[in-house]
This record gives C-alpha cells, structure tokens and sequence, in this order.
C-alpha cells in the first residue's frame, strides 16, 4: 500500500516544477511562426491601446456636452472616435485570434505526433500493461491545454502587464502618482491573493486528474477484454 501511495503522489511532486519548462518545449513552436506572433501581438497592442483611450475620448465626450461651451459638432466627432475606438478594441482582439490559431493548432499537431511516435518507440512491456485508457485522456488533456497555455501566455499575462503600465501612466498623468500607489497596491494584493488560490486550487486539480485517467484506463481495459468479462460474468465487479 505504502508503495502504491507513493506512486500515486509522485506524478504530482513531478509537476511542480514544470510550468516553466513546458514554457521552454513550447517556445520554438512560436519562433517558427515569428511573424505570425509578432503580427498577434501587434493587434494585441492595438486592442489594448485603443481600450485605453476609450475612457479618455468618453470624458472628452461628456465635457463637450456642457451648454456653456458646448458646439454640436465637436461631441458629434467624439462620439464617432468613441465608437471608432470600441470597434477597433474588439476587431484587433478578433484579428489577433485569427492570425494566431495557425500557431496554436500547429502547435498542437506536432506535439501529439512526438507523442504519439514516442509511444510507438516504447517497450512491449509498457503496452502489456494497459494503461490505453488513462493515457489517451492524459493526451488528450495535454493537446488542449497547449492551446491554453499559449493563449494564457500570450493573451492574458503579457497584455495585463501591458494595460496595467498605460492605466498607471495615465493615472499618474491625469491625477496624482497617489492614484497610481493606490492601484499598485490593489493589483498586488490580488495577484498574490490569485497565487495562493490557484496553487491551492491545482493540488486539488492535479488529484482529480488523477483519478480520471484511472477510471477511465479501467473503463477502456474493461471494454477491450469485453468477451473475458463476459466469460466469467464480471460485469457487477468490473461497475464498482
């Protein structure tokens, strides 16, 4: 049992260490396509700096409405650019997507088919075993999470610390560098509030799974050695 125990927990030692160096596989994958992701992360900017300024261009709007300045045509020109900008937000988060699935899928083809040859290259010991089940959700899982990890990598960590550099400089432009301290030191609670949860949250993840890919390499193993079980009438056993 002790032995069992320590098999199971050591898949999930194994992990801790490896966010960075799935980062590292991953890498050529998007120097290879260098233009693409280059051509993603200009409209990535692009969506980021035009959100941005859709705040500052919506207060323009409101200050021109005041009816002792006010002249019609210069809140009917903001009100376009707003327009304009909120477009602009949502058609270069599009475009950024559509240049990028390439990468992404691509991406996803090669290291399942690594995967796949290196399972052919292994021993008839390791496929005596039957391990099918697990296995193929393991590779499952893993496909989709490339798709994931690139976009969280690209889209989500780089264009946070990117919009959160030009809201500070506007805050400390506009304001006060106070406003700036201020948001600093939200941003900061959150993200090690965030840290604290999510490692938490993954310990829980990775146990489950887990446990997934050993019910479903039960499932799989039941179902191919369908016509045993049925020999000895173990389909009550095989259900617990």
């Amino acid at each position: 049992m002790a032995t069992q125990a320590h098999h199971r927990a050591a898949p999930t030692e194994r992990l801790k260490g490896n966010e960075w160096r799935a980062v590292r596989i991953l890498l050529p994958y998007l120097l290879e396509y260098k233009w693409r992701v280059a051509a993603a992360l200009a409209c990535l900017i692009a969506a980021k700096l035009a959100n941005v300024a859709v705040p500052l261009i919506m207060k323009e709007v409101v200050d021109g409405l005041d009816p002792r300045t006010a002249i019609v045509a210069v809140p009917v020109a903001l009100l376009a650019i707003y327009g304009s900008l909120r477009f602009s937000t949502t058609l270069f988060a599009e475009l950024r997507d559509v240049v990028f699935v390439r990468v992404t899928q691509r991406a996803i083809r090669r290291v399942a088919l690594g995967v796949f040859r290196h399972l052919h290259s292994l021993s008839l010991r390791f496929h005596l075993e039957r391990q099918t089940g697990g296995m193929t959700r393991d590779i499952e899982r893993g496909t989709r999470g490339i798709s994931t990890l690139l976009s969280y990598l690209l889209f989500s960590i780089i264009p946070v610390i990117l919009e959160f550099a030009l809201v500070a400089a506007v805050l400390i432009h506009k304001f006060d560098w106070r406003f700036a301290a201020i948001t600093f030191g939200a941003v900061a609670v959150y993200i090690g509030f965030t840290v604290l949860v999510t490692e938490w949250r993954m310990e829980i993840r990775r146990r489950a799974n887990e446990l997934d890919s050993r019910a479903n390499t039960r499932a799989i193993d039941s179902l191919l050695n369908y016509e045993t079980v049925k020999y000895f009438g173990n389909e009550e056993f095989e259900a617990r």
